[in-house]
């Protein structure tokens, strides 16, 4: 099994993950959806009027429609429609995609659809939050890889931090999950390891698992720095850039009126524009194929330095499966980000793992299938030829 980098895939992800070859049913719109009061008094054009509502694809944290209206003048529009059920956190999470759609937008408007409203359902009972926004009819997913990796370069080269440093002015959600990415820090290895250290500190009570929390400690004190600190030191700079935060096959698509690449369920911050690629390495995934990280390596040039992108690819992958850890009923993420946090100590600091197991085994709190986890020798894939990689993004 393949992988954008060059360190290899763990055993574990190789037994549970496997890059889908059948293509995504796009969604379509059925039967019939009630547009609650506070919807219609949130429409940008007052005097608007609704033709039709209908239920449109599927969300797994709520429901989302495709709103038909008559303008004032006459004209018929289309809304896309967010309902979240989730109390307060489906308030972060609309508040959140909201205010992420609008940066981008104002960035590159033909990048993600045009937010409206955000708001709050009249009824007291249940606490029901919903998002308003441009609708855009989508075609094949994922988005088709040059035209992709062009745009989401592009947002990363013209976004500009409004303070100049990394973060965002509110905490967005990836999935149900709160980022914690709403400070501004000059440094992007303080606003990262706040993020993944956030991250972990959710999944520990879930897994329960003292190996788990070595890991975890050793990531963050150990190998976060080694791997971060060096993108802004001995003068290089690091240019905050805004980011999608959750791009995966599901996000992207082709705009069945332009064709267009474009991306939505967004959850941004200003970051390193590399972390947008962490999700890009895992199988189950269909952005896992390289011709979609080959194209965006040739629109935005790998940071310095240049030899720590592999392993910094691997570091970035880790919020979104410890993510799915937590939020994904039967995910299989547990061992696979376990694996890869021990591949990463043992590559920067594989003296304090052993310390640290070494205590555990003392202690009998050492689960021997997974103290060997992680502690072969790392392989490395050879590169396919250019031949082979052509073929590759052809294929695609």
């Amino acid at each position: 099994m393949a992988s954008i980098s060059n360190i290899g895939i763990s055993e574990a992800q190789k037994r549970v993950e496997q890059t889908p070859s059948d293509l995504i049913v796009p969604p379509t719109a059925t039967g019939t959806y009630q547009v609650d009061e506070s919807v219609i008094e949130a429409f940008p054009v007052k005097g608007t009027t609704i033709v039709d509502a209908l239920n449109y694809g599927e969300s797994l944290w709520g429901k989302t429609a495709k709103v038909i209206v008559r303008l004032p003048g006459g004209d018929v529009q289309n809304y896309f429609l967010k309902v979240v059920t989730l109390g307060s956190t489906g308030r972060s999470m609309c508040e959140g995609e909201y205010e992420s759609l609008k940066a981008i937008y104002q960035v590159s408007p033909d990048f993600v659809p045009r937010p409206f409203a955000w708001g709050r359902y009249r009824k007291p009972q249940p606490e029901i939050y919903f998002l308003l926004a441009e609708f855009r009819d989508v075609g094949d997913q994922p988005a088709e890889p040059v035209k992709l990796a062009r745009r989401l370069a592009e947002l990363h080269q013209k976004s500009k931090s409004p303070t100049g440093k990394f973060g965002f002015h509110f905490a967005t959600c990836h999935a149900k999950i709160a980022q914690k990415v709403d400070s501004w820090e000059s440094s992007w290895c303080t606003l990262f390891s706040n993020h993944l250290g956030h991250v972990m500190d959710l999944a520990k009570p879930i897994l329960d698992w003292p190996e788990f929390d070595v890991v975890c400690r050793l990531t963050l004190e150990k190998v976060v720095p080694r791997l971060l600190l060096p993108l802004q030191s001995e003068g290089r700079v690091l240019k905050p850039c805004l980011v999608h935060g959750d791009c995966w096959d599901g996000n992207t698509a082709m705009d069945i009126r332009t064709g267009e690449a474009f991306v939505f369920d967004v959850c941004s911050f200003y970051g390193h524009n590399e972390y947008d690629t962490g999700n890009w390495r895992a199988p189950r995934h269909r952005l896992s194929n390289k011709a979609y990280i080959r194209s965006y390596k040739r629109n935005f040039p790998v940071s310095e330095p240049e030899e720590d992108w592999d392993a910094r690819n691997l570091l970035y992958s880790l919020t979104f499966n410890i993510g799915n850890t937590i939020y994904i009923p039967g995910s299989s993420q547990r061992q696979v980000v376990y694996d890869d946090m021990t591949t990463l100590c043992r590559m920067f600091c594989a003296a304090e793992l052993d310390q640290e197991l070494e205590a555990l085994r003392e202690h009998g709190e050492l689960d021997a299938e997974h103290a060997t986890a992680g502690a072969k020798e790392l392989r490395y894939e050879e590169e396919g030829s250019e031949e082979e990689e052509e073929e590759e993004e052809e294929a695609v």
